[in-house]
């Protein structure tokens, strides 16, 4: 079947459909010998198709693979770091972690903790990170300081951030005193370091921020022991179902994600 080579490499657990853009724009790519641009289409089955001269397979596609971890403070949310630090995928064993394309989905900065879903389905990843898929992520947020109602309102409304106006969250308070407001935040959007910039912006300091659920993927449950910082599990079927269907509808509401 004929289609573009950055979705073949995304299917083929490569890498994610944007990554696999870079890697031709960096002209990593080759298609029969020529050197892949954006926009080329290949047949696997037929074509020759080589990512720094490695030779793709169709027999060679990795069973596809979702994960979810509980990301400990300290790590990075990449594949690789220049900075040597320690990444995600060192969290992995080895057959999960090598010649498999595993990336995590979004990020979790490295000085916060909590779930983090791992997955080599490049299809799957674009459609969960697309700006229109609002999957509800959950936090436990412990912020230094008294938050008043009138802030947390603020928040619950929307604040401006980088002249856009965030949307609206669920912000709930677990416990609060003079030195320091606990929070459970429920957010439908990942801008960038969002929790910690807003509270920033309330004039507050996020002391430990963890996230416990990405829809319903939960570390914990009343049936099911916590998983503990550092370690991971394979999702059931029941969960990536649920996500895939989750992903088709947005795709079939608001039209064709990319061509």
């Amino acid at each position: 079947m004929v289609e573009r080579v950055q979705k073949i490499l995304s299917q083929w657990g490569i890498a994610s459909r944007r990554r696999a853009e870079d890697m031709i724009v960096a002209r990593r790519v080759r298609l029969n010998g020529e050197i892949v641009t954006l926009g080329d289409k290949a047949d696997p089955d037929c074509d020759r198709l080589e990512v720094d001269g490695q030779l793709i397979q169709p027999s060679q596609r990795p069973e596809l693979l979702y994960i979810l971890m509980n990301k400990p403070v300290g790590v990075v949310c990449t594949c690789d770091d220049p900075q040597n630090r320690s990444i995600v995928l060192d969290l992995l064993p080895k057959q999960l972690s090598q010649g498999t394309g595993i990336h995590p989905v979004g990020r979790l900065d490295f000085n916060s903790s909590g779930a983090l879903l791992l997955t080599n389905d490049g299809e799957l990843t674009l459609r969960l990170t697309h700006p229109r898929y609002h999957l509800p992520k959950t936090y436990e947020v412990w912020v230094q300081g008294h938050l008043t109602e009138e802030r947390l309102q603020q928040w619950r409304e929307g604040v401006m951030l980088m002249g856009k106006k965030t949307l609206p969250a669920q912000v709930e308070v677990i416990r609060r005193s003079r030195q320091q407001t606990s929070l459970k935040v429920i957010l439908t959007e990942g801008k960038n370091r969002q929790i910690r910039r807003i509270v920033q912006q309330l004039g507050f300091h996020v002391l430990r921020l963890h996230r416990t659920a990405i829809g319903p993927l939960v570390l914990s449950s009343p049936k099911e022991s916590s998983l503990p910082s550092g370690h991971h599990r394979l999702l059931t079927p029941s969960e990536i179902d649920f996500l895939k269907r989750r992903a088709n509808l947005i795709t079939e509401t608001e039209g064709k994600l990319i061509e």
